[in-house]
């Protein structure tokens, strides 16, 4: 791997899936927030309501939509020139796993033993898309490259995740793990800070913390708004965050302070908010 991919780019950055504030990914933190807890389906007119409240604009909402549309996650079913959308199997499949790792992220941290998974990858530099496949994969399963060709991670459980990936870029007689505690030479902590910049994901945090951190919305379609603003925001960290032990984390570490916020906060308003979506679901 040349130093400029796997070195230089911030782990923040390289982690960055779907944006929060998108129209497709406002309109997920709605189907998941809303439409599959309550299992009915929604009119476009309802959608439409809601984003226009958070400031998208109706062709990018009905775009996104369609998008979702193709890509499987949602039907369509019309009421003579009237739409109303359902989760498929595909989609309730997708979002109920994404749920359940959105609500219960940053809340508990096993205990950790001292010891790192290392993987030693060996890819030719003129397998450029090759490489940018293994980077993505592996960073999406949390690991971190303190130098080329080097990726580790404090989870030995993340062992079987890491195979499959290497496995399924047959990569598999080109890759070697080893397990074992840091030794005398160097500094772990530096180690860390060059594999995941934590200074990029806590600068992540507290713009999240500086954003909902006090805020109290009043009730009705404020209260669902400053809902699904907080999980759309809140539903990036997983796959920002590697949730290293807290050995391993600045003192005070903002993610914990972060997780509580988030935790406190979708329960205070979830009852009126869910009340609030079922309002407008029957005006429809």
């Amino acid at each position: 791997m040349s130093r400029d991919e796997s070195t230089t780019t911030p782990s923040y950055t390289r982690r960055r899936q779907t944006g929060s504030g998108s129209a497709r990914s406002l309109l997920l933190t709605v189907f998941g927030e809303y439409v599959l807890p309550q299992g009915r389906p929604v009119w476009t007119s309802t959608l439409l309501h809601v984003l226009g409240g958070l400031e998208i604009e109706e062709k990018s909402a009905r775009q996104a939509l369609n998008r979702m549309a193709a890509d499987g996650w949602i039907a369509a079913d019309r009421a003579g020139r009237r739409v109303r959308w359902a989760l498929t199997e595909h989609g309730r499949a997708l979002l109920s796993e994404g749920a359940e790792r959105i609500y219960s992220f940053g809340r508990e941290r096993d205990s950790w033993d001292g010891h790192w998974l290392v993987l030693l990858v060996s890819v030719p530099e003129s397998r450029r898309d090759l490489r940018h496949q293994l980077r993505t994969r592996l960073t999406w399963a949390g690991l971190g490259s303190p130098m080329p060709g080097v990726w580790i991670s404090p989870h030995g459980s993340r062992e079987a995740e890491a195979k499959q990936v290497v496995d399924g870029l047959g990569l598999d007689l080109t890759v070697f793990s080893v397990c074992g505690p840091f030794s005398g030479i160097g500094s772990e902590r530096t180690m860390v800070e060059q594999a995941w910049h934590l200074g990029d994901l806590a600068a992540a945090y507290e713009g999240f913390v500086g954003e909902f951190a006090g805020l109290r919305p009043a009730p009705d379609d404020e209260v669902l708004l400053a809902q699904i603003r907080l999980v759309d925001a809140w539903r990036r960290f997983p796959g920002l965050d590697p949730q290293l032990p807290l050995e391993l984390l600045p003192p005070h570490w903002i993610g914990v302070r972060a997780a509580n916020i988030f935790t406190d906060l979708h329960q205070a308003w979830h009852e009126a908010a869910q009340r609030r979506w079922s309002a407008l679901s029957a005006e429809d």
